[in-house]
Parts: C-alpha cells; structure tokens; sequence
C-alpha cells in the first residue's frame, strides 16, 4: 500500500519523512539500497533539500550508511546493551538476537598476576582458563578471555562451554553470579583477536573488564572485546542525593 504524500503540518517535513524512512530501514536487510532521491521525491511529495536533510540525520544517527559513488544503504544495526548483571545469551535475546559461542580453548593454568589478586587466588594456584567467540545472527561480536577459580569449578573443561557460562555455574555448581564490577574503554584491536571479529589489526574496539562474585567469593576475572561497530552500551544516570 503506497503511504500519501507528506504535507505540511506541526511536524515538519524533513522529519516526517525521517520517520517513514527509519521505519522502512528496520524491515530492511543491512546492506540494502535505499531508494534514490528523485524516487523518494516522488513517493512522498517532498523536495530534494527534504530527502538530504533526512537521510543526512540517519546518517549521523547511524541508521544509514553513504558509500561515495554508490548510494545509500541501511546501516548494520548495533547490538545496544544496557548496563546490567547479565549473560551474554540473556542479552542478545532480550535484544531480539540469536546468541551463538564457538569454544576457542579451555585449560587449567596458572593466571597472569592481576587475575590472581583479582580471584584472591594463592601464588602459583591453577584457575580455569576459557577463550570464547560470541556471535549475535551469526556476526562475531566478542571475544572472551575469562578465569575461573578452579576449585569451585571441578571438571569445568570437560562441560559444554557452547551455552550461558552463568547458567552454568548457577545451575551445576551452585555459583550464581550476584554482583560484578566492571571497567569499559575503548582501545585498538590488536590481529590475533582482529581475525576472530573480522577486523582489521588497530580498528576501534571496546573493551570490558569484569570480576564477577558468587556469594561474597571472586569467580570470574573477564576482558571482553567487543566488536566496535556492532556494540554499544546505554545507560541511565540520575542525579545523586
């Protein structure tokens, strides 16, 4: 069904326009074409100057992409998380995605010094080690480096790692994760973890440092790299008292 032209109104044109142009982005496939200008001229009744402003505001809001000599396309959506105690399969499928892992290693190891302190671990104590590829729709959207205090986790190698790791740990070992601390920056991907996200080596990533606690114990000590046009973080902040 044809939408009928925009007109003016209380809302101006450029940004009703906006509108009929995000909705029909999100039913669209990244990568898509959008139509050219003279056509959505056409269709919705506006002039040029309309459709650029537009189109010039998704651009800048990252809903479409400009390829130089080639067009207009829909954007690659990013995956936007808020900050929370979560998985990362409760995240994406609160996000509408379908979570995926492929298992990289597993090995028992003695940490570097800061995920000693940061597991209470003694000097020369073992931990379990696991480096995981997280996929959102199939994209590779992180790598996991994580520790895991070995003596809480018997037999940790031999477990399915391809699910929730959380679910995992509440679920088998009585280890629910109930509180996390966490520090995020933004850094240069350096080539080995560059390959797993399809990234080339110095492009923008994010970066996560997590330590994670089951009653009151340290279990996890966590760097996540997340893929830095495919993730972003939302937050909400309230004036303190």
């Amino acid at each position: 069904m044809t939408e009928p032209l925009i007109v003016d109104g209380l809302v101006p044109k450029h940004e009703q326009l906006r509108g009929r142009l995000t909705e029909l982005a999100a039913r669209l496939p990244a990568g898509t074409p959008l139509p050219g200008e003279r056509q959505l001229c056409v269709e919705h009744g506006v002039s040029r100057i309309t459709v650029r402003e537009a189109i010039g505001q998704l651009v800048s809001e990252g809903v479409l992409v400009r390829v130089r000599g080639k067009g207009t396309f829909v954007a690659e959506r990013k995956a936007r998380s808020k900050l929370h105690l979560a998985s990362f399969h409760e995240d994406m499928r609160r996000l509408g995605l379908t979570p995926s892992t492929v298992v990289l290693d597993v090995e028992r190891a003695v940490p570097p010094a800061a995920t000693r302190r940061a597991l209470e671990l003694p000097a020369g104590a073992p931990a379990w080690h696991v480096r995981r590829v997280r996929l959102a729709d199939g994209q590779p959207m992180s790598v996991d480096d994580g520790w895991y205090v070995a003596d809480l986790l018997p037999g940790l190698g031999e477990r399915d790692l391809s699910g929730s790791l959380y679910t995992l740990l509440a679920e088998e070992y009585g280890c629910p994760i109930d509180r996390a601390e966490q520090t995020v920056r933004a850094a240069e991907v350096d080539r080995a973890t560059g390959v797993h996200l399809g990234l080339a080596a110095g492009r923008s990533v994010l970066v996560f440092d997590r330590i994670s606690w089951s009653r009151g114990r340290p279990v996890e000590h966590d760097i996540s790299t997340y893929h830095g046009e495919r993730y972003e973080v939302q937050m909400t902040v309230e004036l303190g008292t």
